[in-house]
């Protein structure tokens, strides 16, 4: 992902998503704030580019997120799709 992002796309439908597997917006949003690996999601990405990532929360543990990068007003946005937990890469 070579995008420069000016934040991320929240709406109560991703929030709820991602929350539902124990995982904050917060957590999510410090992902990138450290080293993450990204990766093509090409199984899902149909209307648009889908991205896996895998990174580490302030506290240690991995987050796998699955999430778009959206033009909104001439700016990129991070909408985040889904995440979890997981053990690792």
């Amino acid at each position: 992902m070579n995008t420069f992002v000016s934040g991320f796309d929240w709406d109560t439908g991703n929030r709820a998503k991602c929350q539902k597997h124990g995982v904050s917006v917060d957590e999510i949003e410090g992902l990138f704030a450290r080293p993450i690996m990204i990766l093509p999601d090409t199984a899902h990405s149909t209307a648009e580019e889908r991205l896996r990532a895998i990174g580490t929360t302030r506290a240690g543990r991995y987050v796998f997120l699955v999430f778009t990068v959206r033009e909104r007003g001439g700016q990129n946005f991070i909408r985040p799709i889904s995440a979890h937990y997981t053990k690792g890469p």
